[in-house]
């Protein structure tokens, strides 16, 4: 199963509909949990889905709206007593916020939770910050443009090979033979690429609070899913840039420039009524699929490329 469960899409503040920041990706035995804002716990219940699952989480920058509710989340991950190391990635220049949201409270401690802070590399904008290998693919960060340090993460997994059964059988391979020659990659004179097909890598960006800047594009580029916030739209473009957000019109300008299979926005200001408008804004942009994000909401990943 690979799908993006919704588990909160306001921003600065909650509303009766929209709870704080909060996105699990499952990508099939890769659980990871992005931003958990205050109340992720409580939405996880409702969406009926447990911790346990949990590989890792993933902090972009230490605002309340996107990690207040790691506390919460870290004690339910002892309390369920998750049997596997669970890793949270989070911006280096936040460590003493991690600290405090690491021991907020006092509980039993009887989980095994690494600390992996990321930090930019020395030179340009285009540095990775480099994260993790993961059972999914390559897990890397980018710094983005916001008032505080902050990160954009983007999972990626490498092409593989597709096995093409009449080229098999043209070449007399089959039972046992097949594994050996997908683990040696040739049988005698027959080499894998002469009997299978590319096998396209799925890939996924999450891009929270920033303002326009290299990095949103780069973590965006051919992505199969883009999850990215749209906090205001077009006609508050100038608060939009002042405090380091982006407009749905901009975040559909980068999935359209980046050639983005499925967009995701999110992270909606409590200042305007009807997401309907927000979808309006972005589809002037982007004719590719488009979802406004609702709590609770579960969103596939589109199918493998061919």
């Amino acid at each position: 199963m690979r799908e993006l469960l919704v588990l909160g899409t306001a921003s600065q503040v909650p509303t009766r509909h929209r709870n704080h920041n909060g996105y699990l990706l499952r990508w099939d035995d890769e659980v990871i949990l992005f931003d958990p804002g205050e109340g992720t716990q409580r939405q996880m219940l409702m969406a009926g889905q447990a911790v346990t699952p949990l590989k890792r989480i993933c902090i972009t920058h230490f605002h309340g709206d996107h990690s207040l509710g790691l506390p919460g989340i870290l004690q339910r991950v002892s309390l369920d007593r998750v049997p596997h190391p669970v890793t949270v990635h989070y911006p280096a220049g936040g460590q003493e916020f991690y600290d405090r949201l690491r021991h907020a409270t006092s509980y039993w401690d009887n989980a095994e939770i690494v600390p992996s802070p990321v930090s930019a590399g020395s030179g340009s904008d285009g540095d990775a910050a480099f994260v993790a290998e993961t059972s999914a693919g390559r897990l890397t960060a980018l710094p983005l443009r916001h008032s505080i340090e902050a990160y954009g993460y983007r999972l990626a997994e490498p092409d593989s090979r597709r096995l093409l059964p009449a080229l098999l059988a043209e070449h007399g391979i089959s039972g046992p033979a097949v594994g050996e020659l997908q683990r040696a990659g040739r049988l005698g004179e027959v080499t894998l690429e002469q009997v299978s097909t590319v096998r396209p890598g799925q890939s996924f960006a999450f891009i929270m609070d920033t303002g326009l800047c290299d990095n949103v594009y780069a973590l965006a580029e051919d992505v199969d899913m883009l999850v990215i916030e749209s906090t205001f739209l077009d006609e508050d473009s100038a608060l939009a840039a002042q405090v380091g957000h982006l407009t749905a019109g901009q975040a559909a300008s980068v999935a359209r420039e980046s050639r983005v299979r499925k967009l995701v926005l999110t992270h909606f200001s409590q200042r305007y009524q009807d997401s309907t408008r927000f979808l309006d804004e972005a589809r002037k942009e982007f004719d590719g699929p488009i979802v406004i994000a609702e709590d609770l909401l579960r969103v596939p990943l589109p199918p493998r490329r061919s």
